[in-house]
């Protein structure tokens, strides 16, 4: 009869790392009824038997790839119970992928055309980016739908992408077929429709074309921009040099193994999740948005079950659970594992890392495990990290907290510019223009609006921010910056503070300002979800928003009250939308009797 001892080495020989003896056999003991059946599904182990770990210096994905598939590392792929649904080693992901490219060719795709692929978190998007990538074809990583009833907006976003892409085909997961298929009616995709679809067409006996260094990569959307779709032009040279930058940077190796419920189609998930540690030969577990957002301890149970050691999240990610916290938290979760919690995709709030260390504390959680960064598509994804299991740190400029996001990666450069163009001393904040081999060429196929962020290889990021003692602190989106009587006002200090207020949430309140009229001051408008249903509630409601804000910003504020049912825009990453949230307020969709 096997013993526990002779299974757990060759199941799970992540476990050997640090966890004493004792530890690793409570943890596990769950998992040995099926660890033992010869028909269990195992995930992919967290170290190659005889590959040789390398941390990057690949000159396309391809090549990665080709070196992967050598070894035993993949991607695993969980529900929101956090059952194992499939496994993707990177040698079978190679195989798969190799197939794919030939039925491309066989479909009479051309070399250096567009497959749209819609990114749901799922074995044959990997397969189909991949294949792309082999057969010389350029894949387009597309959102899923976001939200209750966005069929008909969805449609629309999609169709814009398509059409912006110039896609011969799209690839969908059997359950959003129906939705590329019409947002694809009277565009130039000819090939639509599920992975069944594909696998069906028949393999060219051709020599694969894979798209080579200096090339085109993929076309990567930003997620703001859903109304005039700008694809980011990502080269695989840009892109090799962001991944090996990063890689540096996190300090990672052959040991380290991620969890991820970060959306694939946003460049941080994708690259983060799927690309990089491919060109670092390491396993990752992932778990679909949409499973986070009914489970999020799932996502914590994963990095506890797996012992994994990097992971990375919003703010939000981060609040969701340590809200969850205060409810009961699952006894097996065990967090001692973890060496980098990564933070960035949005304005960091010190107050959130420190709720989340504070409750997961005592499930071995180190607080020098956050990893605060920045960065965005234009740069392929991250700009600045800051360093491994250093943890975060704080400044304070007029009265704002702010947490520093680290340095630039080797070969980039950071410049704080004022409303000359001219660089700012430390602590003065400007606008951030960034320079190095990981800034996008440009947009695809928009020469003006790639002129526009664009100047002598200079990116202008479009975020505010200064340097305080060689790390880059970030301040807000220039255009989201409310003046009002000659003060600079933060939406995030405003919407923070709502959300704080009982019975809202992260996500609930959403503020901006409206033009001056007459020789007026700017108007600030306040959106806030949540609607009680007694008229006393709405006005107690109503009382503490306006206490708050004045609180917060000394200012007073336009409220509207938004039904949850009609909700606040969001970009496809899933972040606010203030942009968008602006434009539909001046076109009434927000305006109620009830309004202040």
């Amino acid at each position: 009869m096997t013993s526990i001892r002779e299974v757990l080495p060759a199941r799970f020989p992540e476990t050997l790392a640090s966890d004493s003896e004792a530890s690793r056999l409570q943890r596990y003991a769950s998992t040995l009824p099926s660890a033992l059946s010869p028909e269990a599904l195992v995930p992919t182990p967290t170290l190659n038997t005889s590959l040789p770990f390398r941390r990057g210096g690949f000159s396309s994905l391809c090549e990665a790839l080709d070196y992967a598939a050598r070894g035993e590392t993949g991607l695993n792929f969980f529900d929101a119970r956090g059952k194992l649904l499939s496994r993707l080693s990177y040698a079978d992901l190679g195989v798969q992928a190799r197939r794919f490219a030939r039925r491309l060719i066989g479909a009479g795709i051309g070399r250096g055309e567009r497959l749209v692929i819609v990114a749901d978190t799922w074995p044959g998007f990997c397969v189909a980016f991949f294949g792309a990538q082999y057969a010389g074809v350029l894949p387009v990583p597309v959102a899923v739908p976001v939200g209750f009833g966005a069929k008909e907006s969805y449609i629309t976003q999609l169709r814009r992408q398509i059409v912006a892409a110039g896609a011969i085909g799209v690839v969908a997961p059997d359950d959003l077929v129906g939705f590329a298929e019409a947002a694809a009616t009277g565009t130039w995709a000819r090939l639509v429709g599920p992975m069944a679809l594909f696998e069906a067409l028949p393999e060219a006996p051709a020599e694969l074309q894979p798209l080579l260094a200096g090339e085109r990569c993929y076309i990567q959307f930003s997620s703001g921009s859903t109304r005039a779709p700008l694809g980011v032009d990502i080269r695989q040279s840009q892109l090799m040099a962001n991944i090996d930058g990063a890689i540096a940077r996190q300090e990672l190796d052959e040991h380290d193994a991620g969890v991820s419920w970060l959306p694939l189609y946003h460049d941080m998930g994708l690259i983060g999740f799927v690309l990089a540690p491919m060109c670092a030969q390491r396993s990752v577990d992932l778990l679909a948005p949409r499973d986070f957002a009914r489970r999020p301890m799932q996502w914590l149970s994963l990095i506890s079950r797996r012992r994994a050691t990097i992971t990375y999240s919003p703010s939000f990610g981060y609040e969701l659970v340590a809200r969850r916290a205060n409810g009961q938290i699952p006894g097996e979760i065990d967090l001692s594992c973890l060496k980098l919690a990564g933070i960035g995709a949005d304005m960091i709030q010190p107050s959130v890392l420190r709720r989340f260390a504070d409750a997961f504390a005592s499930r071995g959680f180190d607080t020098r495990a956050f990893m605060p960064s920045y960065g965005m598509a234009e740069v392929c994804v991250g700009l600045t990290f800051g360093g491994r299991f250093t943890g975060f740190r704080t400044d304070r400029l007029n009265g704002r907290e702010f947490v520093a996001c680290g340095r630039p990666m080797d070969g980039h450069l950071v410049q704080i510019r004022g409303a000359s163009g001219m660089p700012l001393a430390e602590r003065h904040v400007g606008r951030i223009f960034a320079q190095g081999p990981s800034v996008m060429p440009g947009y695809y196929l928009k020469t003006e609006e790639s002129r526009e962020v664009l100047d002598d290889g200079w990116l202008d990021t479009g975020d505010l921010g200064y340097w305080c003692d060689d790390e880059l602190v970030i301040t807000g989106r220039a255009k989201d910056l409310m003046i009002v009587n000659g003060r600079n006002i933060w939406p995030q200090d405003i919407e923070w503070a709502i959300e704080a207020l009982p019975r809202l949430r992260r996500g609930d309140a959403c503020a901006f300002s409206l033009d001056a009229v007459d020789g007026g001051a700017e108007e600030v408008v306040v959106l806030v979800q949540g609607f009680p249903a007694e008229p006393d509630e709405i006005e107690v409601l109503l009382g503490n928003i306006r206490q708050v804000v004045k609180e917060a910003a000394g200012i007073d504020c336009r409220i509207e009250l938004v039904s949850r049912q009609i909700g606040l825009p969001l970009t496809s990453s899933g972040k606010l939308s203030r942009t968008h949230a602006k434009a539909q307020f001046l076109n009434g969709a927000f305006t109620r009797p009830l309004a202040s």
